[in-house]
């Protein structure tokens, strides 16, 4: 590698660090100068996110994925679109024989590989965009965040929605009190719309050709290959997926808990349809207790999903069904002067009473604008301002998610110690908390 090459890499490497002392312009690097980038995970979600950073400013030098038929495929294809990058199946080996040529890498594998090979990234002082959600456990996430500022890297947390007009916004007309200090959060999904509720671990069948299984395991526990796990039903299994919640809560829950400030719950409870001891449920209602915050009062943030929805009575003031309140939106903020029903897709949001609404004059934005959210981390590890979905902040929310699925899994109200992660009387909690890694993969 050129001394030019070394000087751009090790800049980049300290300009997030840096940043709050003295902002890097993008001016220091050359013209033409991009991102050199490795994927890993290039097939569903992780095609997109091999093309959306490349069009955003990176050039993407390596592909890394378990199954080798996925960049054989005739259409979006990610190996036909950049030829020139390297293929790798093993996300270690790319990191280590691609030391010198990488700046970054992107995580868009299942849950349960995020934080291996994001750690090991960040520790070789690679800047990473991860998928939603952060982590398959609240350890992971910890440490994620933990790591990425012990390393001074750009991060940023695939949570689509927080880098774009409709949340930030709203962020802003909540902080300014359209509906005053707010006393009960409702969101809800349609998800699962994969097999949930599943008993028992499945019989082995053929393994497809060019499927490292093996690798695909990753850090979880050895169980033969079946077509229910891979490639895209292994979200409802507590071994590879964190569930509904976790699939669609770091979108949804994103708005509110930002826009509030919230820290850590203090506690938090879950009823559940289904849920066994090795797939999460087919419907579940989680509530979580915050205290009293800046822009809250003590405060219930209540979830719900495989189509469960508030009370009639938190809905009825809307003028429309249930059915119509589950389609048109995403979640509603009961505050003291009134409710605001949000989807996070549009700005096409309800304020009741009317003159709650009609009376409030808007805000001048406050918050930073940004084309999308590859762009805002691309500009982060070029020295720009750190992303807003950082591990340092997307790293605290992804916790507070997923101790949802841990009530979930235990059964009954858990009193919950974030800074010390840890549910007060149930020791079971914390192999949940902390999980377990197959021989090989454990985290140093």
């Amino acid at each position: 590698m050129n001394q030019a090459v070394t000087d751009r890499r090790s800049l980049i490497k300290t300009g997030a660090a840096a940043f709050a002392f003295q902002f890097v312009p993008s001016h220091v690097w050359g013209a033409n100068e991009r991102l050199h980038i490795g994927c890993v995970g290039i097939g569903g979600k992780g095609a997109g996110d091999v093309t959306d950073v490349a069009a955003a400013g990176g050039t993407i030098v390596a592909l890394c994925d378990v199954d080798d038929n996925r960049r054989r495929r005739k259409a979006n294809d990610p190996q036909q679109l950049f030829p020139k990058a390297s293929f790798f199946p093993d996300f270690r080996v790319m990191l280590d024989k691609l030391d010198n040529q990488l700046d970054a890498i992107t995580v868009s594998t299942p849950d349960h590989v995020h934080c291996h090979a994001a750690v090991m990234a960040m520790r070789m002082g690679k800047h990473v965009y991860c998928q939603k959600p952060l982590s398959h456990s609240i350890g992971e996430a910890r440490l994620m965040a933990t790591v990425a500022r012990q390393e001074g890297v750009a991060t940023q947390m695939g949570n689509q929605g927080h880098a774009n007009e409709p949340i930030r916004r709203a962020v802003e007309w909540i902080r300014a009190g359209v509906i005053g200090r707010v006393q009960q959060v409702h969101c809800w999904t349609n998800r699962p719309i994969w097999p949930q509720g599943l008993t028992a671990h499945l019989p082995e069948q053929p393994l497809p050709a060019g499927l490292d299984w093996d690798l695909w395991l990753g850090p979880s526990p050895a169980r033969p290959y079946n077509a229910e796990y891979c490639p895209f039903k292994w979200r409802g299994w507590w071994d590879f997926g964190t569930g509904a919640l976790g699939d669609m809560g770091c979108h949804i829950m994103d708005m509110p808990y930002w826009a509030l400030e919230l820290g850590y719950p203090t506690r938090v409870e879950a009823t559940s349809e289904g849920n066994t001891a090795v797939s999460a449920p087919n419907a579940a209602t989680v509530r979580y207790d915050f205290p009293a915050g800046r822009y809250s009062d003590e405060l219930v943030f209540n979830w719900y999903d495989g189509g469960r929805l508030p009370a009639a009575e938190v809905i009825a003031d809307s003028g429309l069904s249930s059915e119509d309140v589950a389609k048109r939106f995403n979640l509603v903020m009961v505050g003291e002067k009134g409710k605001m029903f949000f989807n996070l897709a549009n700005v096409d949001w309800l304020i009741t009473p009317a003159e709650v609404g009609e009376d409030f004059k808007p805000p001048e934005p406050s918050l930073p604008r940004v084309a999308n959210e590859d762009a805002e981390w691309i500009a982060a590890c070029k020295g720009g301002p750190p992303a807003l979905s950082r591990f340092e902040l997307s790293g605290p929310f992804t916790e507070v998610v997923l101790l949802g699925n841990l009530a979930i899994r235990i059964g009954e109200p858990i009193e919950w110690d974030g800074v010390a992660m840890k549910a007060s009387g149930h020791p079971q909690a914390d192999q949940m908390v902390q999980r377990r890694y197959r021989k090989g993969w454990r985290l140093k």
